[in-house]
């Protein structure tokens, strides 16, 4: 059965696993923040999913990540739906994501609500990759 919950100091393990850019400093404060879900499939964990606030005002989903095996199946549109109801009681009137312009992820977000408002370069910078492209989304 399909269940999303908030990741706990449980969760660490398999957390740091499959997120390489969270530390564990950022995961104990995503715990202690509910900044943080665990996507699970048969009480077996199969993904994350975590967000900020940025301009400590807007909800920014900054990953959803799913086991390769769970992906175009309909758990990360459940996931991310959920989150968006969460953010919606909380009294938010949009949400924010981003990803790479070289990713499948912008098409994922799209069929969701989700528009393309502005991108960001980070070339000749410690953090180069391809263009970062910002999406929103109003509840």
């Amino acid at each position: 059965m399909f269940e999303i919950r908030y990741a706990n100091e449980l969760d660490k393990e398999f957390w740091l696993r499959v997120d390489e850019d969270l530390n564990e400093k950022e995961f104990i404060i995503k715990v202690r923040d509910k900044r943080g879900y665990v996507i699970s499939d048969d009480d077996k964990p199969i993904g994350v999913m975590r967000y900020n606030l940025l301009w400590d005002n807007t909800p920014f989903l900054t990953l959803i990540y799913l086991h390769e095996v769970y992906r175009r199946k309909g758990f990360g549109k459940q996931s991310v739906l959920f989150w968006e109801e969460e953010m919606r009681k909380t009294g938010y009137k949009i949400v924010i994501t981003s990803t790479r312009v070289d990713e499948d992820a912008q098409h994922f977000y799209r069929k969701l609500g989700y528009k393309d408002r502005g991108c960001i370069f980070l070339d000749n910078t410690p953090f180069e990759q391809p263009q970062e492209m910002f999406m929103i989304k109003v509840l």
